[in-house]
């Protein structure tokens, strides 16, 4: 398992018209994993769809 850390958007805010930052580090197999950890993760903390979280770094940490 590797850890990965993951920096991206979501939109919400109070109108659900801005788009916020999110950082997130998750222990996972590869990046493909990684970016499905977030996206549910994101999901279930947010109640967000995957249309409404952009990913814009996946990085390997060590």
């Amino acid at each position: 398992m590797s850890k990965f850390e993951i920096k991206g958007r979501y939109k919400g805010g109070i109108v659900g018209k801005t788009w916020l930052p999110f950082h997130k580090v998750v222990d996972v197999q590869n990046e493909k994993n990684a970016r499905d950890a977030v996206y549910s993760l994101m999901g279930s903390e947010h109640g967000l769809k995957r249309d409404l979280i952009k990913i814009d770094e996946v990085k390997t940490v060590e």
